[in-house]
């Protein structure tokens, strides 16, 4: 058994081709293809958060509308930068919105991918100081919402406050019990994989690792989750981690979907630059269902992980992401023992 679930990079564009034309379109389309996904019999409805760009930028008033209007399904990011990042008004922002799905928040986070704009965190007040190191800034917040959602109390009471206070030290409220549990950290080398192990966190991998030692990228991330998995159990946290792993994977079983994606068929991992190191990108996959069956049973990483998220064209519009959906989940899944 697998958990299957969406991740949207929430585009817009005022084009006549694209469905999505608005960020109002984005936001509310984003809110049915999670009710629409979770009718269908998937597990997730995840976002991706990018600033200074027309993209999703804000989950926590989307994650929280989603949430009121499912009952089921998981509801995350993948993933939310946390250079960006005020850590204690995310982890109010945070249990509010878990409060509201009644706990079925999975939160991606990490350093984040390169940016729009030129140190963009520090227009939102965040600057790690001449010779710092601004990936450090990110694990420094992290640290500090983990500690925060975690029930950490360090603010000293008013003597004279507004309202009446429990006796001792004061924390961030709402608290929302096992979110710590539910946090992902989105790792794009091996290292950062055993570090997010050593950490307590579930690992979120995607189709791109920023290394590359020559083998096929499902093989060098499924080593990536071999290595979590070594540092979680060496860590000696008590719990069963949880691994995610995101796929282009376009069934064909009809004309609009040939017209699509037909040409994605046979496509090869690619090895690019990215922050000026070597970098390695994991196949699409399209075809006819059997097809499919064939070249993922042969994915290592796929087969590591718990949690596969379907990376969607969300500009093609609610109708055509939730048929897509389907598709896998009523074609795909079933042959691979995934449902």
């Amino acid at each position: 058994m697998k958990k299957i679930g969406f991740l949207s990079f929430g585009h817009w564009n005022p084009s006549p081709q694209s469905q999505t034309r608005s960020a109002s379109d984005v936001l509310l389309q984003s809110i049915d293809l999670a009710v629409a996904a979770e009718e269908l019999g998937a597990d997730g409805a995840y976002f991706r958060v990018h600033h200074f760009a027309r993209q999703l930028a804000s989950p926590f008033p989307l994650l929280a509308a989603a949430g009121a209007r499912t009952s089921r399904i998981e509801l995350g990011t993948g993933v939310i930068d946390m250079r960006y990042e005020n850590p204690l008004y995310m982890a109010e922002d945070a249990g509010a919105a878990d409060l509201i799905s009644s706990g079925r928040l999975q939160l991606g986070i990490s350093r984040g991918s390169p940016e729009q704009v030129v140190d963009g965190f520090k227009h939102f007040g965040y600057d790690p100081g001449e010779g710092d190191d601004h990936a450090q800034m990110a694990r420094d917040h992290t640290a500090r919402f983990l500690r925060a959602i975690s029930g950490e109390r360090f603010a000293e009471p008013h003597p004279r406050p507004m309202f009446p206070n429990p006796p001792g030290l004061l924390g961030i409220e709402p608290q929302s019990p096992g979110l710590r549990e539910r946090i992902w950290w989105g790792a794009g080398t091996r290292a950062t994989a055993v570090w997010t192990g050593e950490q307590g966190m579930n690992l979120m991998s995607s189709t791109l690792l920023t290394e590359d030692t020559g083998v096929p990228f499902h093989q060098l991330q499924a080593e990536q989750i071999r290595m979590f998995r070594d540092a979680w159990s060496e860590a000696g946290h008590q719990r069963e981690p949880r691994v995610s792993v995101s796929r282009s994977i376009f069934p064909i079983v009809n004309g609009t979907d040939r017209a699509y994606f037909g040409a994605e068929a046979g496509s090869r991992d690619q090895v690019g630059h990215i922050d000026g190191g070597l970098a390695r990108f994991g196949k699409s996959y399209a075809g006819e269902p059997d097809q499919l069956v064939r070249e993922l049973a042969e994915d290592e990483a796929v087969a590591a992980a718990d949690t596969l998220l379907l990376t969607v064209p969300n500009q093609l519009g609610v109708d055509y992401n939730a048929h897509l959906l389907d598709s896998v989940v009523r074609y795909v899944a079933p042959e691979l023992g995934w449902r």
